[in-house]
């Protein structure tokens, strides 16, 4: 992280047509603190070790991402309700992407540390970055039309959340929900 950037960590509590970038799943280098599937000991699905990324660029770009993370968290086997929850996240988010920062790719990457199940979203952008991210999130703070409830919105439908950013540099929101079912 460089001096200026925001960080910003939710507590542990308990977005439409987005092309994959060639139509390939990337492979994506391992979480520091949570071994993967495909990781020694992680899980059984050796595919599992790969991220699928999506484009954000245009209106129906958001459809396909909403469609590529319902198909993830049903692989994660989450229940219907940790679906919306997970899905309504990615749609705030990757929407946050195209209309804030002039678009940007989604990667979804299923997780499975220890057998424990999850799901993490990576939102990118090269967009003008946020300058105050605590009043970003709060509740009816927007830049645009909007209602001012996507960023704060998507904190409180994750288990985890970071948002990294900087004016000029544009904005990465890191998200994960866990399935403990």
């Amino acid at each position: 992280m460089m001096p200026g950037d925001a960080l910003t960590a939710g507590a542990q509590v308990g977005r439409t047509r987005a092309r994959a970038r060639d139509g390939a799943e990337v492979a994506a280098p391992p979480s520091a603190h949570a071994p993967e599937y495909g990781e020694a000991g992680a899980g059984p699905d050796a595919d599992a070790d790969r991220c699928s990324r999506y484009e954000v660029r245009c209106e129906e770009d958001l459809l396909t991402v909403r469609h590529a993370v319902r198909t993830a968290t049903v692989q994660a086997g989450f229940g219907i309700v940790d679906q919306t929850r997970v899905v309504t996240a990615a749609s705030e988010l990757a929407r946050n992407a195209y209309v804030h920062g002039g678009g940007g790719t989604l990667e979804v990457r299923l997780l499975a540390p220890g057998g424990r199940r999850g799901l993490r979203l990576t939102v990118r952008d090269e967009g003008p970055g946020i300058p105050d991210v605590e009043t970003a999130l709060q509740d009816g703070f927007t830049t645009g039309s909007g209602l001012g409830h996507g960023l704060g919105g998507a904190r409180r439908l994750m288990h985890d959340f970071q948002v990294r950013t900087a004016p000029g540099r544009g904005t990465t929101v890191v998200v994960t929900r866990w399935n403990d079912r």
